[in-house]
Parts: structure tokens; sequence; C-alpha cells
């Protein structure tokens, strides 16, 4: 029954193929046919069947006639047909049989979802995917990229992915390996910081200050100086490498990690550090390799423990950098001066495996021989020079030249220049040498008294300038002070700067000579004659003088200048003129001089007393009446007095005549 049902079938779609030609005409009558037809898919399927039928009778009885054709009859579908057999080839298996054998099919199946994070396994690695299998219907490919960081990845291997769709439209399984890495990452990276835990990373590329590494899917930190116990130079020969490495901080709130490739060797390198460290001895000679040159000195890799040659300790000679005499991984030898077991530092040095320069010292070499040197530092204290490399005297800077106002060494020594010296003192178990300049060269001061007596004008050139007064050298290692008040004999000056500069020639006379403590008083105003001495018989008290008023101060005192370029003062209550107003600058008025100082070089005047007397002036005329008058008194007194004593003499004489008559 089933075979005839099948054949019957393949004869009608083998007789639809030819009347599609003639069904074309009967298209209209389809378009009806279909609206009428109910929509839902119980009755699609019913109707389908018939409708090939009624095609099939239509093309064959379409030629017969022409004219309206006969109403369709309606097929009904049979009620015993199976549509499950359609298109399907000849069974094999029971219906018991094939349900058994789905349900151990969908035993072997996983239930997954969506966003879900699964271990699988690799089936296959090819050049650019690797093959997953999570136990579901089909397998996922992933691209090698995203085992890049694993270049040891082999068909086995467990690794953890997340599922991104279970089936795309092509119905394959998508998976994704980093965002699965990513996702557990932070969970991870937290439980190997606790554990310390050697885990491995992939180094992407190079930033600054260090390295960017791929640590279960999130980016790390490999500062510079964590890749290695020895100074890195060039950082990208790690790009694209796998390395080992331990997570020694995190940041959750910026979410950074920091880790090291050093930390995993350090441990071992400790122990190998105590373990050479403790068979050390001051003195040994080691050979070493130069790891690190520094501007203080260069550290020597001794084979698993570092040591420091401060660079006094590489040369017994001046050595501006360590670069100079050491480049990195030389060999050399070094002796051990001094290490510390606790803090593990070893201090090594070069230099003390040469012979020390002083003992190459010229034997004859004695206090007050001259020496040719080269000038190695210059401070402001003084000059080092080399005699021999590794020898050098001190120039102290009171022995450059014989003058007491001592100046910086800068001023007279570069370095690199070659000098002349004198050895001062010279001390071979100490190793120290002091030097002096000013010692080739006779002492100015021996004679200084007879080159440079009192009151003798000399020309200087001025060294320096203070608030007290001009120092002016009159020759190397000779040189003296003009006070302030020793510049001009009228002119007040408040700095001596107002008269002259530094580098400026001058004209002085010498005032004073102290020999033994090597100074000389000199004076600038003494080449002229004291002017207050003329002054003194011009500007006498009460006498009338023309003036301009230059300046007035703060607290009310005028200045004037007067003829012959001397200034007077006013004080305020002696500059009101007549009209009651005060005295301004640029005003030009006479003054009558109320008192002259010579000593003190003051003038005092008064333009007030020009048209009224001044208290003082009253109380001076009072004065002089009262003492008029009471010169008078005592004249007159003086007479009555001498009348009174001639008359009492004459009454007695008369009185001692009367009593002898009496008598």
């Amino acid at each position: 029954m089933a075979e005839e049902k099948k054949d019957a079938v393949k004869k009608t779609a083998v007789k639809k193929v030819a009347p599609k030609a003639v069904a074309k005409k009967a298209a209209p009558k389809k378009e009806v046919a279909k609206k009428e037809t109910p929509k839902t898919e119980k009755a699609k399927k019913v109707e389908e069947a018939p409708k090939v039928e009624a095609k099939y009778e239509t093309v064959e009885k379409a030629p017969a006639k022409k004219n309206a054709p006969k109403k369709r009859e309606e097929i009904k579908p049979l009620a015993d047909f199976d549509w499950s057999i359609i298109n399907k080839r000849e069974e094999i298996y029971s219906a018991e049989d094939q349900k058994e054998m789905e349900e151990v099919y969908n035993a072997t199946l996983t239930s997954i979802e969506d966003q879900q994070v699964l271990d699988g396994i690799v089936t296959r690695l090819t050049s650019r995917d690797v093959v997953i299998n999570i136990g579901y219907k089909s397998e996922a490919v992933i691209t090698i990229s995203e085992f890049r960081y694993n270049p040891d990845l082999k068909e086995g291997d467990a690794v953890e992915v997340f599922v991104i769709s279970q089936e795309d439209r092509n119905g394959q399984l998508i998976l994704s390996h980093s965002k699965a890495r990513a996702l557990r990452a932070w969970d991870k990276v937290n439980e190997v910081l606790e554990t310390q835990e050697i885990i491995k990373g992939y180094v992407k590329c190079r930033t600054k200050g260090g390295l960017i590494v791929d640590v279960f899917g999130i980016e790390a930190f490999l500062p510079g100086s964590q890749i290695d116990v020895k100074p890195i130079r060039d950082y990208d020969v790690y790009v694209d490498k796998t390395m080992e490495f331990k997570v020694v901080k995190i940041n959750k709130e910026f979410k950074n990690i920091v880790v090291s490739h050093k930390a995993l060797i350090e441990a071992e390198l400790e122990q190998q550090k105590a373990k050479i460290i403790s068979k050390l001895e001051i003195g040994q000679v080691l050979e070493g390799t130069v790891k690190n040159i520094t501007s203080y000195g260069v550290f020597i890799d001794l084979g698993g423990v570092d040591g420091l040659v401060h660079i006094t300790d590489l040369s017994w000679g001046r050595i501006n950098h360590p670069e100079e005499f050491l480049e990195l991984d030389q060999k050399l030898n070094v002796v051990i001066l001094d290490f510390d077991d606790d803090k593990k530092r070893i201090a090594l040095g070069v230099k003390q495996l040469q012979e020390h320069p002083w003992d190459k010292l010229d034997e004859k070499l004695a206090i007050g021989d001259n020496i040719k040197g080269k000038v190695v530092v210059v401070a402001d204290y003084g000059a080092f020079i080399e005699i021999i490399p590794g020898v050098e005297g001190l120039v102290h800077v009171s022995e450059i030249t014989w003058s007491n106002h001592l100046k910086p060494a800068q001023e007279f020594f570069t370095v690199g220049e070659e000098i002349e010296a004198q050895v001062l003192t010279l001390d071979r178990e100490e190793r120290k040498m002091s030097l002096g300049v000013k010692q080739l060269t006779a002492d100015p001061w021996e004679d200084v008294d007879v080159k440079y007596s009192i009151e003798t004008k000399h020309k200087g050139k001025v060294t320096n300038i203070s608030d007290f007064g001009v120092f002016v050298a009159l020759e190397m290692g000779v040189d003296g002070l003009i006070h302030i008040s020793d510049l001009s004999w009228s002119k007040k000056i408040s700095h001596p700067s107002e008269v002259t500069k530094v580098g400026d020639e001058m004209e002085v006379v010498i005032l004073e000579i102290d020999r033994e403590n090597r100074r000389l008083s000199l004076g600038h105003k003494q080449l002229e004659d004291n002017p207050w001495d003329t002054y003194e018989t011009i500007f006498t008290e009460g006498s009338v003088q023309s003036g301009t008023i230059t300046e007035v101060t703060a607290k009310g005192l005028t200045i004037v200048a007067l003829e012959n370029g001397v200034e007077g003062i006013v004080t305020k209550r002696n500059a009101e003129k007549e009209d009651g107003t005060l005295l301004k600058v640029a005003d030009k008025v006479d003054f009558k001089v109320t008192e002259f100082n010579k000593h003190a070089k003051k003038i005092v005047l008064s333009h007030t007393n020009m048209f009224k007397a001044t208290e003082a002036e009253e109380r001076v005329e009072k004065k002089t009446k009262a003492k008029s008058a009471s010169k008078a008194v005592d004249k007159i007194n003086k007479n009555i007095e001498k009348s009174t004593l001639g008359d009492l003499d004459a009454l007695a004489s008369l009185k001692a005549d009367l009593e002898k008559g009496g008598k």
C-alpha cells in the first residue's frame, strides 16, 4: 500500500512539469481559489494534494471544451494517508528503535546557554584556527590569535571558552577564548597575588618605562626595573615573547596590574648572594664585570652579587665621571675594601691594586722648591694643582696675592691651566702638600713706607666699593681704603658709588701706613686745600647769602645750594616767606647765616630772619640791654660806694679832732 502511494506521488510530480505552460492561462482562477482557501495551517495541508490532482485534470480537459470550464468537485484527503513518508527513503529503524537512539544521542549533548563560560577540549590545531569541543552537537572554531600567549597549546588541552551564540545563521556554534579569559581573569589575578603563584604572560608591546603583558586576557604593566636583576638597555628584545611572572601589585580602583619577572630570580639570587658573601674577606681580589655606571661610581657583578666601586676608589688621580675610566660589560680585577653581611653591601676598589703615586714622588722635593703643575679643581677657597697623577697640592686663596683683600680663586685660575708654585708645606706620611703663588714675587710691603710715604700722591685702580668707602689698588698686593668722609670736602655723599665705580682710575693721597697689619689709609679730598678755611671768612654769622632750594625733605628740612659749591640747611620755621608760605624747590632767595660749624661742615641758614627778628635775636637783644643796664648800675653803685667811704673817713677825722679839743 505504501509503495503504491509513493508511485502515485511520483507520477503526479512528473506530470506537474508539462502542464505549467497551459496552467498560466488559468492563473486568475488559481488566485480566486487561493483566496477562498482557509488560511489555517491544517487546511493548507489538506488542500495541497487535491490541488495537484486538480491541475492535472484541468490540463487534460481544457482541449475538449474551450468554453466555460466545469466546476471542480471538492476532493477530500484520504484519512489513512501517512504524510511523514513523503520524500523519505525506505525506513530501516522502527519507531521504537528511532526513539531509543534519539534518547541516547540527546544524552551525549551538553545543555548550554548563551553568555556562559565553559571548559572545552582542543581537538584540532591549524596555523590559523583552533577547533574546540564543549560536548555540544557541533564543535566551534576559534582563531589562533586568541591563543598566541600560549605557544605550547596542543590537542587535548583544556581551555576555557565563552558561548557567544549556540547557533549563528549558518547553524555554527560561536565561542570566544579571549572573552572567557577576561571574565575569569580578575578572580585568577587576585588568587595568584595571594598565593604568589608563577604565571605565564605574553609580552604585547613596549611602553614608557616598561612593557605591556597579556595576563589571563588582561593587560598588565611590567616595569623596566622588574624585567631582570640587570639593567635592561633594549626593551624591544622581549616583545612577542612568552615569559613567566609574579603578580606584585593590583590597583582595584584603576584596574591596574603590575607584574615582575625579576621577582622570580631574586629569591635564588639572595641565597646565592649570602653564600658568596660568607666566603668574602677584606683584601680579597676578585674578577668582576661592569654592570652599571653612575655619576658616583660603578657597580660590579661578582657572579651573582653586586659590589660598588666609588668614584674616589677608581683611580688615584681625579676623575670627572666613571665613564672616562670604564665601560659597560668590561671585565676587571677589584679588591674588597669592606662588606656588610646584614645589608648585603660590598665596597670594592680598583686603585688599591696599583702603587700609590706618593711613593713615586721625587724624594729630593723639599719645602721652598718651585714646581709646575696643572690646575685640576678650582674652588672659592683655593685651587688644587696636580704635580703628578694622584699627587696634588692646594694653593689657598691667601697664598695667591700679597693683598689682604682676598678674592675667589676663580678670578686667578682656570681648570687645565699649567702654573708654577712654591712648596710651602710637605707631609709625606699624611700625603698632603700646600703651595703658594705669591711667594714667586717679592713682598711689596717690605719697602711700602719708602715707596708710598705719607702725604705723597699716587694713582690706583678702584677694586671694590662698600658702604663705608672705596678700595683702591696701587699695585699687585698693595691696596688701601678711602673712607667715605675723605672723598669730598663740600659735597654730601650718601654712598661712594656716587663718586666713582669699580675699574675707574683714581688719584689718592697717602694719609696713614700700618705696615704690621698691611693697611693703607688713603684720601681723595686731600688733593685740594680745605675750602672750609675759606668758607669760614665768607659765611660769617649774620651775613646775607644768596642760594637756590634743591631739596625739601620729608621732615621739612630744606637744602640750599650756595656759592662755591657748598650746601646749607634751613629748618622749617626758618623757611617761611613773608606771605606766610614755605619755600619750595627751585626758589632763589636770600638767606641769613645763623650758624657756621667748620668741623661739622655745617651751615645753618634762615630766610625768615630777612624780614623779621627771631625769638633768638630778641632774646639776644634783651640780654644785651640787660647786660648794659647792669653795667651802668654797677658803675653808679661804685661811685656811691666811693663817696660814702670818703665821707666816712672825713667824719671820722673831724670827730677825732673835736674829741682832742674838748679835752
